[in-house]
């Protein structure tokens, strides 16, 4: 049955009692590094510290989170006294000489590790975007831009930074379009920027050519350089709940384009094929790894659930049944919220554990590491939090 408007009011007093009473209380004040700024975010079950390096992607996500509260929820000092010190870190410890930016520091930012990509880049600039909506800086905002442009360069030029593959298989990867719309949505909702609307049709035209494909109703995760299947098994493998992901940052291109039909077409259907492929018919939940043809899967982790991937489903099928009105989303959006909530969900210490066994049993229970920290969760009921304020009223 499709949500009624009472539960779907149920559901937003819901996102945000768990939002504000228990996911960001677990991190902050107490992720708060006042000695060195930045955050301590590697955290066992209980919040404890298990280690005190610091993943550079989790410095921007999170600073973008406290800005984001501060901005769209409450402007409580301690989120923009939090926000300044994740801003203070970033700019100071994280970017290499050569302007590229680390993927691990230690906890006084001495760099550990460098990756390949730039995904540090884009969570900086909607952590400084994000800030400087904050402040009403306008050097901050002016670097939140430059970066953007860098990424942009990081993105369209062959060769700029070392490839992933080398030799007689070259392949492309959803990750770069799908992280690039989200980036430039954000900058464009905070400070604004004129190159956003065009790079973001650019992307989405990128992903529904060479990654969509209807024939065999799938989102490839990776494709060669003219958008065809490399059969062979990291060509075949497939991550539903990241596809997912990008198809809610497609719908909620629509939603910005005032209901655009292609849009939500285009995102229906990857919903729709990645759902098909990914949800667990036997124990319930997204499993993590797919092959396009059904095949034996190389990663010995491709039937356990993540977190992130269920974060992502939840907002994709609540926003699908939004534009759509389509009772088979609230549908699914129930069963994946269920599930989630159900085994994700730690009632004693709050937040969500991060890595299931395929029945749903617990693998390890801490919550905090290089890759989990306060930003799928987060982003999560506060995204539902918000899109359920703005369609009900």
């Amino acid at each position: 049955m499709a949500y009624t408007k009472e539960q779907l009011l149920q559901l937003q007093s819901f996102y945000t009692t768990q939002l504000l009473n228990d996911t960001v209380p677990f991190w902050f004040p107490r992720s708060f590094d006042q000695e060195q700024q930045g955050f301590l975010l590697m955290r066992d079950r209980d919040g404890s510290l298990l280690d005190d390096d610091k993943a550079v992607w989790i410095q921007g996500r999170a600073t973008w989170l406290l800005a984001t509260l501060y901005n769209t929820v409450e402007p409580k000092k301690e989120w923009l006294d939090g926000a300044e010190l994740g801003y203070q870190f970033l700019k100071k410890h994280c970017f290499d000489t050569d302007g590229q930016m680390f993927f691990h520091v230690t906890r006084d930012g001495r760099p550990i590790r460098k990756r390949r990509y730039f995904f540090s880049e884009t969570f900086a600039v909607i952590a400084f975007a994000a800030y400087a909506k904050a402040t009403g800086n306008e050097a901050i905002a002016a670097e939140a831009r430059e970066l953007f442009g860098k990424c942009i360069t990081y993105a369209t030029t062959p060769g700029i930074l070392p490839p992933k593959y080398t030799g007689t298989r070259p392949t492309k990867g959803i990750g770069v379009p799908m992280i690039m719309i989200n980036t430039a949505q954000q900058l464009r909702d905070t400070i604004g920027d004129d190159r956003c609307d065009e790079w973001i049709s650019k992307w989405i035209r990128e992903i529904e050519v060479d990654f969509v494909k209807d024939d065999i109703r799938c989102v490839m995760e990776q494709v060669a350089p003219d958008g065809s299947i490399i059969d062979h098994i990291d060509g075949r493998t497939l991550n539903p709940g990241h596809a997912i992901e990008g198809a809610w940052f497609i719908l909620q291109e629509a939603r910005y384009r005032n209901n655009d039909p292609h849009l939500i077409g285009l995102g229906c259907r990857m919903l729709d094929y990645m759902w098909e492929r990914g949800w667990d018919k036997e124990y319930g939940g997204i499993l993590y790894f797919r092959d396009v043809y059904g095949k034996p899967v190389q990663e010995y982790w491709q039937d356990m659930k993540f977190w992130w991937p269920h974060n992502e489903v939840i907002i994709a099928t609540l926003l699908a049944f939004l534009v759509t009105g389509d009772q088979k989303y609230a549908d699914w959006h129930q069963q994946v919220h269920d599930y989630a909530y159900a085994h994700f969900h730690d009632k004693e210490h709050g937040e969500w554990f991060g890595y299931l066994h395929r029945d749903g049993t617990v693998a390890q229970p801490a919550k905090g590491n290089l890759f989990k920290g306060p930003f799928h969760l987060p982003r999560q009921e506060w995204f539902c939090m918000q899109i359920l304020k703005e369609y009900i009223n």
